[in-house]
């Protein structure tokens, strides 16, 4: 497995009605979507669209594994920022490290998690990873 840490992709977001409680605090699986689009966009911006990769290479990433640390609360209305580092390839696996930060009213980290994604075909068979996505990591890493 390589150990190099890519430059962290940013996300912005607001958190909306939606992603809340009945107190509107943001609800706990609201941080997995935003690590799920955090994920996406870090992929797109190495020119890789998830449809466009299934269709192209009948391969796509289905998350292993998860930990997350919530730490403060993200409210309605909050501007947040998502962090998206790619910090180990394997053959199939790519692991990634994920933050969440409040950008207003107030500074603050509030999610951390590492999630795991294996490479697939649409069977469901593990595969290896795309190799213009291993180029391109080794380019930005």
């Amino acid at each position: 497995m390589h150990d190099q840490p890519t430059a962290p992709h940013t996300l912005a977001l607001r958190v909306y009605y939606e992603d809340t409680d009945a107190g509107g605090v943001a609800y706990h699986t609201s941080y997995l979507r935003w690590f799920e689009r955090g994920r996406t966009e870090w992929l797109r911006a190495l020119g890789f669209g998830q449809a466009e990769l299934t269709e192209r290479t009948g391969r796509l990433f289905v998350v292993r594994s998860l930990s997350v640390d919530y730490l403060a609360p993200a409210r309605l209305d909050d501007r947040l920022q998502v962090l998206t580092r790619a910090a180990r390839r394997g053959r199939a696996r790519l692991c990634f490290h994920q933050e969440t930060h409040a950008l207003a009213p107030a500074e603050a980290t509030l999610c951390r998690g590492r999630v795991e994604v294996v490479c697939m075909d649409t069977t469901g068979r593990p595969r290896p990873l795309p190799p213009e996505i291993c180029t391109r990591l080794d380019d930005v890493g």
